[in-house]
């Protein structure tokens, strides 16, 4: 059971008992929480809603997949360097999850239109990409380096308790009320709105003294200066080569169910198998990286999504497919989300632990913006089986590359 510790009185003091985490670690995971109980749900939304209700294309999805994506990118630099240039992570986490809040009132506004759809999504990702570096360098700032694994597993398993929640929310909306989006949308607002409450009212910015000893010293040019260390360098490297082999989630559940041939209508309930493997993995696999190492981990979690990709080809079918595949889904997740985080927290010195986390979630998401445009394209140009077998081939020879070429920092 993890618990939050008020021993000291201020926040982020750590337990003397073994399974503690920070306090800021669980009410920014009860943030994480409600948020993602709004944005799965308009995620597990989408599949159902772009090609059953709109008949959009596969490359039109991978498209506005892509927005909603790498529309996440530059503002998580922005957001990793305010907050460490300022001094004030809550405040940057506040704009960022306030801005995601209001375009789930945009959504039902725009209906339709492939173009007010993408606009909605990259402002809605915008907000994510601000407030994502900020909050993770909370997390490690109040953490001690023998413990990352373990708090950002706590963390990601309380944001996995949102996302197991949110698509149960919209199958409960659509058997009950159809597929009109509006009451989707709507209840969507109501949570996130819910999450930045409990951000403003209750997680404190940890002390400058700790934060930030000299944000002075914090410039634009010692920012970028990171993508010259080593280690940064090397792990920015491997997240950006094994984003661009990663096929969307959203192509994952689509494949998945022509594979299997289970109803459309069960789509949306994809995430929860996913999620829920997620929900169960992600603390035991934060922890075991913090003692066989957090590269090695992350490193396993995408030979683990290989065997997601080689089930996609239909070795069997029906629900026993499916079962592993999102079994081993889920796994993926547990091993690298927070894993790579807690690695990186470990290369950055405290005053740019923002900045240096957004470096790598940068170079992720720009590798995973052009996987889903790339992966669009191939299911529009050839059969899904053959689509799907490019991308174990390109994961394959990813991840003998990164084997061979690309070593992380000592200990890390």
């Amino acid at each position: 059971m993890y618990v939050a510790s008020t021993r000291s009185g201020r926040p982020g003091a750590s337990s003397t008992l073994r399974t503690a985490v920070p306090r800021t670690v669980v009410l920014l995971g009860t943030v994480s929480l409600l948020t993602d109980v709004s944005s799965e749900m308009v995620t597990a939304f989408l599949p159902v809603y772009l090609v059953f209700t709109l008949n959009m294309s596969y490359l039109q999805v991978g498209m506005l997949d892509a927005v909603y994506t790498g529309a996440t990118s530059v503002l998580r630099m922005v957001g990793g360097y305010l907050s460490d240039k300022i001094g004030r992570h809550k405040a940057v986490a506040v704009a960022g999850y306030g801005l995601s809040a209001v375009t789930k009132l945009a959504f039902p506004a725009v209906g339709a239109s492939a173009a007010g759809l993408s606009g909605v999504l990259a402002v809605d990702r915008a907000g994510k990409g601000l407030r994502t570096a900020p909050r993770d360098a909370m997390i490690s700032l109040v953490t001690t380096k023998e413990k990352l694994g373990r708090s950002f597993g706590v963390h990601r398993m309380m944001d996995t308790i949102g996302a197991l929640l949110g698509p149960l929310a919209t199958y409960l909306v659509l058997t009950s009320l159809g597929t009109k989006p509006g009451p989707i949308f709507m209840i969507s607002f109501c949570f996130a709105m819910l999450g930045l409450i409990v951000l403003v009212c209750f997680v404190r910015q940890p002390p400058k003294a700790e934060a930030v000893p000299s944000a002075s010293r914090v410039s634009v040019k010692r920012s970028l200066a990171l993508l010259r260390e080593p280690g940064i360098a090397r792990t920015s490297l491997a997240a950006l080569m094994l984003g661009l082999v990663s096929i969307a989630d959203v192509f994952v559940y689509l494949v998945l169910q022509s594979t299997t041939g289970v109803d459309p209508r069960l789509l949306p309930l994809m995430p929860l198998g996913t999620a829920l493997v997620f929900l169960l993995a992600a603390t035991p696999l934060g922890q075991l990286a913090d003692k066989v190492g957090r590269w090695k981990v992350f490193f396993a979690g995408h030979v683990v999504l290989l065997g997601v990709y080689l089930l996609l080809l239909g070795p069997f079918g029906g629900l026993p497919l499916a079962a592993c595949t999102l079994l081993l889904h889920g796994l993926f997740y547990a091993a690298t989300d927070g894993v790579l985080m807690a690695h990186g927290a470990t290369l950055v010195a405290p005053e740019l632990r923002a900045s240096g986390l957004a470096i790598v979630q940068t170079a992720q998401a720009v590798g995973r913006f052009t996987s889903s445009l790339l992966f669009g394209l191939l299911m529009t140009q050839l059969s899904m089986a053959s689509a799907v077998l490019v991308a174990v081939v390109a994961l394959a020879a990813t991840l003998i590359t990164v084997s061979a070429l690309i070593r992380p920092a000592a200990g890390a």
